[in-house]
């Protein structure tokens, strides 16, 4: 609206000058491309993330298994043990020795994290794995691959905004520079002759 009511102010103003009404028009082209460009760069990168995160969440859900594992011996406490894709709210962690069938059918054994409070020998709980019986993160949920290509989205749509925003301010400065100098051009030429009497008569 500023913009807009810039380029009212000096549509008929005899002082109106040449810069004046070119800032008032950047300022203007500038808030179209605010509220043109950049809601379609976040669409755009928006959907393109969609569509990649969704072939992950495709693609991991085919190659990664639930299987049960069974306590074998509980294991000292490592800062390594923890999931972030799998922990939640700081639920306490327990590394354990377990036994494992993959999905192969392969006998597997190692060191895992479990959420069980007390894990003692025999206990069941359930792992991701690979085709091969490796221990692997949870797959990427889509839930939380849609929350990631919306945030890409709108982290594309301030981008091009501050990009904008920031080609305006370049333009503008450069155009105040020209401003100043043909200023300052103009009182060396008048600065002589400046308050005398009679002066261009």
């Amino acid at each position: 609206m500023r913009a807009i009511s810039g380029l009212w102010r000096w549509r008929h103003n005899p002082l109106c000058r040449g810069t004046d009404l070119a800032e008032a028009w950047v300022a203007f082209t500038t808030l179209l491309l605010v509220l043109v460009a950049a809601p379609v760069a976040g669409f755009l990168t928006g959907g393109a993330a969609q569509d990649a995160l969704q072939r992950s969440v495709r693609a991991q859900h085919q190659s990664r298994h639930l299987v049960t594992a069974t306590v074998v011996r509980g294991l000292d406490p490592s800062p390594s043990a923890a999931d972030p894709e799998t922990s939640a709210g700081g639920d306490p962690r327990h590394r354990v020795l377990a036994h494992w069938t993959a999905p192969d059918g392969t006998e597997r054994s190692g060191p895992v994290p479990t959420r069980l409070k007390d894990p003692r020998p025999g206990d069941r709980f359930r792992i991701w794995t690979d085709g091969h019986g490796t221990t692997v993160a949870r797959p990427l949920d889509t839930m939380t691959a849609t929350t990631h290509a919306v945030l890409a989205g709108v982290g594309a749509a301030l981008a091009t905004a501050a990009l904008v925003e920031g080609f305006r301010r370049l333009a503008v400065r450069h155009m105040v520079r020209r401003r100043y100098a043909r200023w300052d051009r103009a009182w060396e030429k008048a600065g002589p002759d400046w308050g005398r009497t009679g002066t261009g008569s």
